[in-house]
């Protein structure tokens, strides 16, 4: 009745006192997304592109909407990139190798001219078109004064470039003494080779950025696409964004519980496993609450809703997942923290040799001082350093998939080396997962088989998880299950029905003592030592009166204890969070010997902890396997998931076990620090070459021999440089782990 009055929440028209109805057109408008740096938080804009401080993409500080294309887009891009640079640099290497190889001497059968005129062409189109976003990069870090090795590679690149085009197009600039053969030598082939790597790093580095936003992308898969809407008894299914606080809902049977919300009538059972990572369903009755994406399993119940869209517990574990990935930022490559200094020290090198040049070279002083200033340019950009860390990863991940660990995220693999504590889940990950039917305590020892039959035997018609289990320990042992009459499962207590004339009742103790049966004193106190060993018990009872009970547990894998003593070994600090009770997380905890035992956690204390122990000084890996424990794996310095359990923890995780054996981890921290040590061992032939090579460059030894760098032995250092990474890194495939 009053256009332009307009409320997000329910009311009255403050005009005319009608009652507000909802406009079915209406949709929350889209919040604009805001881009920030890993490495710089301070560093935010709305729109993307790269750090101006370090070049690294800056990444959504929202969980990005399924439709985002950006990084899927970024990644294109740069693949196709990657392969025009790779195609057009390699006949410009060939040409320029083929001058190394005396069997090969390309220019004594291709004219002098067209020789350097088809390096220059492929080599320009390869650095300006391909590589040209690079020189963006290092501009901009130029402008913050913030060095990287984006710098020292548009130093090198562009040199070799710059000096090789002069040479092609005036050759008459250089002095005899730089010639060789009687030619100024080209390095166009460094050039262009060293972008195509560096194109290389930037294309794997997005893969992993778009992967890492799968987690995402399959959290927001769990939440229901529709809800029931109760209107004044009318019920119709509304899209979720349709769904208001206050909304009255229908869940049925096997349906998604759409929001978050409490139960206003009616009961059912729920899993909530995605939550809590433990297997047995909650029974839900009137005023209890219940969770958006778990689901409801044998009982219809109308539900209000009280958090919807963001606010939502889905909603906020997503927004964790997102926050804790773009946090948990890759290490800065060793290379990146030399080059801080690195940089300015090359370029103060080859000022200083254009002054000494000058002031102090023979004639022709300005040719020598420009060849020789940038020579010490070009020898300073380190070819083998695009291979240096690529080659280790490579070889290690390959070795690693070997031993049943995948990986990734290789900056988790670097990161594993540094591990100080373990943060591991129970359900699933210590233990099996599934319940298993242990101990069959009765009043009449000889009587266990008769018992087992009769609680199989209604526990086989059944929804119950724990039910599941009575019925293959009773398959385990050959038994012949009995026909049973007058089923009936009373919700949140237990099951009854007629065995051949008897009335047998299995479930709770409470409701058999409600019933009006009895407890033995001795069953009551067994029943209390298994109970504190992290078992479940059951009772059966035939005809009013006790017989016994049967204790389930979630069994502790058989490798478990060997992978706990082992970690202990490696000095590391185990931790256990679970969702589960107390009383089970401690006997579980006890037996293992796990150093520091947490229970009744949410996902949000889960990654709490993981933060808290972080902000400690702990490098801190994360074990788990279920959907509650995705924020903590993100969270955490190293995400190491069971191959087991569910996709949005393999996805949320660096890591990932096969086998889902915890003996993997101790594997993974070895494949780590190998790889880690291979790293440094390649960084050092990376630099080590062009650090000796810079003084040569420089013409030091002119004065005492008459030396200056000679386009062979340039050639050769970077060769050879390369050649030690290759060979050192593929050593990592006959160590021993």
């Amino acid at each position: 009745m009053c256009p332009g009055v307009e409320s997000d929440t329910p009311g009255d028209c403050p005009k005319c006192g009608m009652a507000l109805e909802r406009n079915p057109a209406w949709k929350a408008p889209a919040a604009k997304t805001i881009y920030t740096c890993p490495m710089h938080p301070e560093i935010e804009q709305d729109h993307p592109g790269d750090c101006p401080k370090c070049g690294m993409a800056l990444e959504p500080k929202t969980a990005p909407s399924s439709d985002d294309e950006d990084e899927n887009h970024e990644t294109i891009t740069l693949q196709r990139k990657l392969w025009l640079s790779a195609v057009l640099a390699l006949p410009v290497f060939l040409l320029a190798m083929g001058e190394m190889l005396p069997a090969l001497r390309i220019s004594q059968w291709m004219p002098e001219q067209a020789f350097g005129w088809v390096q220059l062409v492929l080599a320009t189109i390869v650095v300006f078109g391909p590589g040209g976003f690079l020189f963006g990069k290092a501009w901009r870090s130029l402008q913050h004064r913030s060095l990287n090795m984006f710098t020292l590679i548009a130093l090198g690149v562009g040199a070799a470039w710059l000096y090789s085009t002069v040479a092609v197009l005036m050759p008459g600039l250089f002095p005899h003494s730089l010639r060789h053969g009687g030619r100024v030598p080209l390095y166009f082939e460094a050039a262009a080779v060293i972008t195509a790597l560096v194109i290389l790093g930037q294309w794997l580095e997005a893969k992993a950025r778009s992967k890492t936003g799968q987690a995402v992308q399959a959290l927001l898969g769990l939440a229901a696409k529709t809800a029931r809407r109760v209107t004044d008894g009318n019920e119709q299914d509304v899209p979720l964004d349709d769904v208001r606080i206050a909304d009255v809902l229908r869940v049925r049977p096997g349906e998604k519980i759409p929001v978050d919300g409490v139960v206003t009538e009616g009961e059912s059972m729920v899993d909530e496993s995605m939550i809590t990572g433990e297997p047995l369903p909650v029974f839900k009755k009137t005023e209890d609450r219940v969770v958006g994406a778990t689901i409801n399993q044998t009982g219809a119940f109308l539900m209000r809703a009280e958090k919807v869209g963001s606010e939502t517990l889905l909603a906020q574990i997503v927004q964790m997942v997102a926050d804790a990935q773009r946090s948990r930022a890759p290490i800065q490559r060793l290379a990146d923290q030399v080059a801080g200094w690195f940089v300015p020290a090359v370029v103060l090198v080859a000022i200083l040799t254009f002054a000494g040049w000058m002031f102090w070279g023979p004639e022709p002083r300005l040719a020598y001082a420009i060849a020789n200033s940038v020579a010490v340019l070009i020898i300073a950009c380190p070819c083998a350093l695009g291979l240096a860390t690529p080659m280790s990863i490579m070889v290690g991940v390959g070795k690693g998939a070997q031993m049943g660990v995948l990986v990734r995220d290789a900056a988790a693999l670097e990161r594993a080396e540094m591990v100080t504590h373990l943060i591991t889940d129970k359900t699933g990950t210590l233990t099996e997962g599934r319940p298993v039917a242990k101990e069959i305590v009765t009043v009449n020892a000889d009587k266990a088989d008769h018992v087992l039959t009769l609680a199989a035997s209604l526990e086989q018609l059944s929804e119950h998880p724990l039910a599941q289990a009575v019925v293959n320990r009773a398959k385990e042992k050959g038994l012949s299950l009995a026909r049973v009459e007058a089923f009936e499962s009373v919700t949140g207590a237990g099951v009854m029905g007629r065995i051949e004339g008897i009335v047998v009742r299995v479930g709770k103790r409470a409701w058999l003592e409600n019933e009006g049966i009895s407890i033995p004193q001795d069953l009551a106190s067994s029943a209390q030592t298994l109970q504190e060993k992290a078992h479940t018990v059951i009772w059966i009872a035939e005809d009013g009166v006790a017989a016994g009970f049967i204790a389930v547990a979630d069994p502790i894998k058989a490798s478990t204890p060997e992978a706990v003593a082992a970690l202990h070994g490696m000095g590391l600090r185990l931790v256990m969070l679970t969702g589960d009770n107390r009383q089970t997380a401690e006997a579980v905890g006890r037996e293992l010997g796990i150093d520091d035992i947490r229970a009744e956690l949410t996902p949000a204390d889960k990654q709490r902890i993981a933060r808290e122990l972080r902000a400690s000084g702990a490098v801190v890996a994360m074990a788990g396997d279920g959907i509650n424990d995705a924020p903590a794996l993100a969270e955490a310095d190293v995400g190491i998931a069971m191959g087991t359990g569910t996709d949005v923890a393999i996805r949320s995780a660096g890591l990932t076990l096969v086998k889902g054996d915890l003996r993997g981890i101790g594997r993974a921290l070895g494949l780590s620090r190998a790889v880690m040590h291979n790293i440094r061992q390649n960084l050092f032939f990376a630099f080590v070459y062009n650090a000796l090579g810079i003084p040569l460059a420089a013409g030091l030894l002119y004065p005492l021999t008459g030396w200056l760098l000679n386009p062979m032995i340039a050639g050769a250092a970077m060769a050879l440089s390369s050649v030690s990474v290759i060979g050192n890194a593929l050593r990592l495939r006959g160590t021993a782990i």
